[in-house]
């Protein structure tokens, strides 16, 4: 009959660390990387080897012992992504290891890069050591790789104080009052809305300002899906409108019907807001509704 396997268990173990020479060549780069410094040497036919070998690998023979500053930056050559990182691994959140050709080196040097998500790493990627607080003559005193930086988000607000000119405020002086103000030109008789103190037909002044009725007819509209305050709600209507007595149209919202009820010709009228609560401004005109059923 078959027997049970012998099984011995066996550790190997070096409580304090196991101790190793670097050699000449592996010791220089690790003493630059103390110093906060990547290094290359350079072969006898010209490359530079990163990391630094004793031997080309590509003829056999010995380096030249020239050694080349590298980087710091660099290129990724080729990467893959590690979603779940293990204890071992460099870094705690999912990165990529990827092979990186630093600045005039020939070869690439593997290393761990921190990045948002796989898309952000890729061949062609340009990186950038961080280096850890206190270097100690270590591959890992390069903490990680960063991609370079190519865009900044920056929160940006400006605020504005306009102050209205002489005919633009005659107009909303009016509007505070319940009521639009136009202008009729002398020469060729046009009315304008808002008011103006010349006519931009034949450069004509223009008088005093005519009382306009708050009544006219939507010559053109757009419905809007997108957010605005001033609006009543999404979609919303924004039409160009030809009040009674003007010859050319005005901007406003148009309220009190559905959006897609809206249509050209349609007779409207201002809804003003309570007389308490008007300013010199076009908010004092809630918008325009329909004077008849749709």
């Amino acid at each position: 009959m078959p027997s049970d396997p012998l099984v011995a268990r066996h550790v190997l173990e070096f409580p304090g660390g196991y101790t190793r020479t670097t050699g000449p060549v592996i010791g220089r780069f690790l003493s630059e990387l103390r110093a906060r410094r990547i290094v290359g040497v350079r072969t006898a036919e010209g490359r530079v080897l990163v990391p630094p070998l004793e031997y080309d690998p590509a003829t056999g023979e010995a380096v030249t012992g020239e050694y080349v500053e590298v980087g710091p930056a660099g290129t990724v050559t080729t990467c893959a992504w590690v979603d779940e990182p293990l204890d071992a691994h460099p870094l705690d959140r999912p990165f990529a290891w990827a092979l990186i050709e630093l600045d005039g080196a020939d070869t690439a040097l593997l290393h761990a890069v921190d990045a948002d998500n796989p898309k952000a790493v890729a061949a062609g990627t340009r990186v950038w050591p961080v280096w850890k607080d206190r270097p100690t003559g270590h591959i890992t005193d390069i903490s990680h790789f960063a991609p370079e930086v190519t865009k900044i988000v920056a929160p940006v607000r400006t605020e504005y104080r306009l102050q209205a000119g002489g005919a633009l405020r005659v107009f909303l002086e009016g509007v505070a009052r319940g009521v639009f103000l136009g202008g009729r030109c002398p020469s060729c008789d046009q009315v304008y809305v808002p008011y103006r103190m010349s006519c931009p037909e034949c450069g004509e002044v223009i008088g005093e300002p005519v009382e306009l009725p708050d009544t006219g007819t939507i010559t053109t509209y757009a419905i809007n899906n997108l957010p605005d305050p001033r609006a009543p709600q999404v979609p919303f209507v924004s039409a160009y409108i030809l009040l009674d007595g003007a010859d050319i149209p005005m901007i406003a919202l148009v309220g009190g019907v559905p959006a897609h009820e809206v249509r050209q010709g349609m007779r409207v009228r201002a809804v003003w807001v309570p007389p308490e609560e008007r300013t010199a401004s076009m908010a004092s005109v809630r918008w325009f509704a329909p004077m008849e059923p749709s």
